[in-house]
């Protein structure tokens, strides 16, 4: 089988097995497991082939016209090379591994069927994205995955708080994907092809003079698009409010699809942003406050799905920076080391959920025991946590210095044609992010992981079921731990390998991409282990300082009964955080990030108040626009519409009465119109 072919089928596959399991899924359940897993393992041996032979050399191409449109051509094409092939495989593995742990997490969901099958989709639009070679190709796998984020955010239905994260990931992403479009269209329009490897060598070539006419409007309207898919600043909002779907999709929508998508979209078109440098600026500086605010944002956070996802959010931060000082090698680094180890922690905290019988940290924290319960999972979460905090040798520690020396880079004006400021601005932030980053780590383990204080439990608040109403536990839940299915814990050991050693292929990796160096500077190493240093030492300190509280204020934590599905533990747990650790709740003050924060910890815990600006700006305009509409229509259009239709009843009324059938009423009426018409006549006759 020629490598093409192989390549073709890498995205293939998934979408086989999604249309499949849709078929089947009711009619035959047997089959739903085996058309979950085997499709996307399949896929993802092919995408390990194919890197194999493609191998870090020439890229791989093939394409076949998909119709004309009387200007620019649709092609249906392929281009692999070293950024294709390895970020495929990352897609390939992390979905895989999704799918097997989801056979365990949702092994008695009603749902599984349909779930199943849109992670496959899922899957295959992503690596449809990551192959095609073409924009408006690219755009369909672009928009399906959109759609399947619609409904697998939403999966849990029955609680307001999925429907809600479902329809506003869905509505703010499509807010970017609207100037995306158009970018894209004008992208096309100055190049004169959707290819996306013809635009990148004409722009590119030393013996091309090939140069956009607009370049930095294509490059805003195209990091529109990016900012809502890969969530960054402003269009970020989305994700965190995410986590109310189910923790395997939060993981395949963090590691490997949907906000990879963005990065990697750059990544292939870094030259159109290159031409224009006030592009570079505001993508740079997207990036620098997407990194300090979401870690700011971490540390305060409640929930421990609430956390992961705002470390994603600064994470993707790190890569959007490393393009801003046009180093595509150092973000597609990062990118895939951040896959493993983010994919890990998704994992790792379903499992802790589950154990744990609730999402909230102070609960955590005060009921203890979560190691024992599950150490799997809580070992598994303490690699992820490391590698996040990018301690060596870890893998994030080698990807995100392969950032920072980039930016070093760009900072001293080694970087042609970018500005200095840039690779500062990007140095500055990193740097505070590094230490930020350290900190929430260490507060998620040092919570998570925690002893606890029976005397400050509480009685437990009862289980907030999938419909808000309150379920006493029926027993205690130390008395029976929650089982935890062995093939979750297996996928957590498979997915520690790369969160541990893949950082060690930065002196490999070159040859994939750009053949620039990956490898750590001693300036950026130094100063970002320190700080990453700092951060957990004082993280430390401070949980020294308040976990004493925990025993002294009580809170009754959100918890399940241990007999319950994984899913069913996190559904329930997420349906009633809110009543008890959830903005209306008083303050924890054995939580150490309140102090840490101090007085901007209210402002950090609601992501700084965006959904509640953008409901001022936006929202209640719209809905005020709406009444207004619904108002003229009702009050003003219908009055009239039925006004029009009054009248003609009435005279018809009239007329009806007139008819009585009497023909003595009718001959009356006749001789009485004569002579008023003979009268008429007469006096007329007079006057003339």
């Amino acid at each position: 089988m020629t490598t093409t072919t192989t390549a073709v089928l890498v995205p293939l596959l998934p979408f086989l097995g999604a249309l499949a399991g849709l078929l089947l899924g009711r009619r035959a359940p047997g089959f739903v497991r085996p058309l979950a897993v085997l499709p996307t393992l399949a896929a993802a041996a092919l995408a390990v082939v194919v890197a194999v032979r493609q191998g870090g050399g020439a890229g791989i191409h093939a394409a076949t016209r998909l119709t004309d449109t009387g200007s620019i051509p649709i092609d249906l094409a392929l281009h692999v090379d070293g950024f294709a092939a390895l970020v495929a495989v990352l897609v390939g593995v992390v979905a895989t591994c999704v799918q097997i742990y989801s056979t365990g997490y949702l092994r008695d969901d009603p749902r599984y069927p349909s779930y199943a099958a849109l992670v496959s989709l899922f899957t295959s639009a992503m690596l449809l994205v990551v192959y095609s070679d073409d924009l408006m190709v690219l755009l369909v796998g672009w928009e399906i995955m959109g759609i399947c984020s619609y409904f697998l955010v939403g999966h849990y239905w029955e609680t307001a708080a999925a429907r809600s994260a479902s329809l506003k990931a869905f509505l703010v992403t499509k807010l970017g994907d609207v100037p995306f479009l158009i970018g894209i269209f004008a992208l096309a329009a100055d190049a004169g092809t959707f290819r996306i490897s013809v635009i990148y060598t004409r722009l590119t070539s030393s013996v091309s003079d090939f140069q956009l006419d607009h370049p930095t409007l294509v490059a805003l309207l195209l990091l529109a698009g990016v900012a809502g898919k890969s969530a960054q600043f402003p269009l970020h909002t989305w994700l965190p409010d995410a986590m109310a779907g189910p923790t395997p999709v939060s993981a395949l929508i963090h590691a490997a699809t949907m906000v990879a998508a963005g990065v990697y979209f750059i990544a292939r078109l870094l030259p159109v942003f290159a031409a224009s440098a006030a592009a570079l600026v505001v993508l740079a500086v997207v990036a620098a406050v997407t990194m300090v605010g979401s870690a700011l944002a971490a540390l305060a956070q409640d929930d421990i799905k609430r956390v992961l996802a705002y470390s994603t959010i600064g994470q993707l931060g790190y890569m959007t920076g490393a393009l801003a000082v046009g180093d595509r090698g150092a973000a597609v680094f990062h990118l895939i080391s951040h896959g493993a180890f983010k994919a890990l922690l998704f994992l790792a905290a379903g499992v802790i959920i589950h154990a744990a019988g609730t999402n909230s940290l102070s609960a955590m924290a005060r009921m203890g025991g979560v190691a024992k319960k599950a150490p799997d999972a809580y070992w598994t979460l303490t690699i992820g946590l490391l590698a996040l905090a990018a301690l060596p040798p870890f893998s994030g520690f080698f990807s995100k210095e392969a950032v920072l020396g980039a930016a070093e880079h760009t900072a001293l004006g080694h970087e042609h044609g970018v500005p200095a400021g840039v690779g500062w601005t990007v140095l500055v932030a990193g740097l505070a992010t590094a230490l930020l980053t350290a900190g929430y780590a260490a507060r998620l383990w040092l919570l998570a992981g925690a002893p606890g204080h029976p005397a400050g439990t509480g009685a437990p608040a009862g289980t907030a079921d999938i419909a808000g109403a309150a379920v006493a536990p029926e027993e205690p839940q130390a008395a029976h731990p929650a089982r935890i299915p062995v093939v979750m814990n297996a996928v957590l050991w498979v997915l520690a390998l790369p969160a541990l050693a893949s950082g060690l292929l930065f002196g490999v990796l070159p040859d994939w991409f750009d053949d620039r160096s990956l490898a750590p500077t001693l300036a950026t190493s130094v100063l970002g282990t320190g700080l990453a240093l700092v951060g957990a030492l004082v993280t430390y300190a401070a949980w020294r300082h308040t976990t004493a509280l925990a025993a002294r204020v009580p809170l009754g934590p959100v918890m399940v009964p241990p007999a319950a599905e994984p899913a069913v533990t996190e559904a329930e747990a997420i349906a009633g955080h809110d009543q008890v650790y959830g903005a209306a709740a008083p303050p924890d003050p054995a939580d150490p990030g309140r102090l840490l924060l101090g007085p901007l910890h209210r402002h950090a815990a609601t992501g700084f108040h965006l959904d509640a600006v953008y409901a001022a700006l936006f929202v209640r305009p719209v809905r005020a626009a709406a009444g207004l509409v619904r108002f003229l229509d009702r009050e003003v259009v219908d009055t009239y519409v039925r006004g029009a239709g009054t009248a003609p009843r009435l005279l018809g009324e009239a007329v009806r009465r007139a008819q009585t059938g009497n023909v003595q009423t009718y001959l009356s009426a006749l001789l009485a119109g004569s002579l008023v018409l003979a009268v008429a006549a007469v006096l007329v006759a007079a006057g003339a």
